[in-house]
């Protein structure tokens, strides 16, 4: 999965390389959909997209720096924050499961 599959002035593409720079762009778009939401809700929120888009990022890219670069400083940056976006998807998954009661006054509006 080296070979290149075409080779463009500056940028060489194989088929890892095209796995990196999907996850880094699945990565990155988590970002619009954050910024939509708060838009769209006029308040600061982060849709469960946001976690899906970074736990599918975080792999496929996490994939191409095992194998594809073998580079362990990008292991090591991708690793930390996969591991929070799989906390947080199953929290919420979890959480799910449990009736949450919020009531005015409570700790979530200090």
């Amino acid at each position: 999965m080296h070979e290149a599959l075409a080779d463009l002035h500056l940028l060489t593409l194989t088929p890892w390389k095209i796995i990196g720079l999907l996850g880094t762009l699945l990565f990155t778009a988590r970002w619009f959909v954050q910024f939509y939401a708060t838009k769209k809700q006029k308040k600061v929120v982060v849709p469960m997209s946001f976690w899906y888009l970074s736990v599918v990022g975080s792999v496929l890219t996490l994939a191409y720096f095992i194998w594809g670069k073998n580079d362990s400083v990008g292991i090591i940056q991708t690793a930390f924050p996969m591991l929070v976006s799989f906390y947080n998807v199953f929290a919420h998954l979890r959480s799910r499961n449990h009736e949450e009661t919020v009531r005015p006054g409570g700790p979530e509006e200090t």
